[in-house]
């Protein structure tokens, strides 16, 4: 009797992306050579984000209106199939095939349940903001059903806060990892100073009234 060798995992890299056209394919390409599962969420993108995702060779779907990452990401991760996935930010700013290496191998090693990865070296405003908020990283590699799962992932606009409460309520294994020389466009480059604060205080509202949001829903 021949012995099989076991199917190996599959893999895809999902991108919620909204407005990114100017950076998107520079993510999408790195994420091509690891996996052809590269799935690009366009949350209501008013630019050229959907059309410079599909030449870049992602597959991508459209959300009608701009919703938020949450709802983007679970689209993203509706669209595929594979056996694990990696979260990645539309922004992101020398990503390199070895990143990707970096966050799917201790998670394929079956050392971790997610890992989360922390830029280090790319830039003085990303690296700082990035280690004071960790747990806000949209670099991340794990399950891709588990993610999927995650309570109101889909309804959050920042799905960030709601993944953090589910690894604490689990008792997922997880942790951080560096990501040597990768770094993102910071929201006042993108949108002007002034247009770029508001968004900023906005997204951190928005984070900082999860908490509360959880709460009525369990209360219901």
């Amino acid at each position: 009797m021949s012995l099989t060798e076991p199917p190996l995992p599959t893999i895809a890299v999902v991108i919620p992306a909204f407005n990114e056209a100017e950076t998107v394919s520079a993510v999408i390409e790195p994420a091509l050579r690891l996996t052809p599962d590269v799935v690009v969420a366009s949350d209501g993108s008013s630019d050229d984000t959907v059309t410079v995702a599909r030449r870049a060779g992602a597959k991508v779907i459209e959300l009608g209106q701009n919703s938020g990452k949450g709802p983007a990401l679970k689209a993203a991760l509706g669209a595929t199939g594979a056996d694990y996935v990696v979260m990645l930010d539309a922004d992101l700013v020398g990503l390199e095939v070895e990143h990707l290496h970096i966050l799917l191998a201790p998670v394929l090693a079956g050392k971790l349940d997610m890992s989360i990865g922390i830029f280090d070296g790319g830039g003085i405003m990303t690296d700082l903001g990035n280690k004071l908020t960790p747990h806000l990283s949209g670099q991340r590699a794990c399950g891709r059903q588990w993610l999927l799962d995650v309570p109101h992932l889909g309804e959050e606009r920042w799905p960030e806060p709601a993944i953090t409460a589910a690894l604490k309520a689990q008792g997922v294994r997880w942790d951080y990892v560096e990501l040597p020389g990768l770094k993102q466009v910071v929201k006042e480059k993108k949108r002007g100073f002034w247009k770029g604060a508001q968004y900023r205080t906005k997204m951190y509202i928005e984070l900082l009234g999860f908490k509360g949001r959880q709460k009525k829903r369990d209360d219901v």
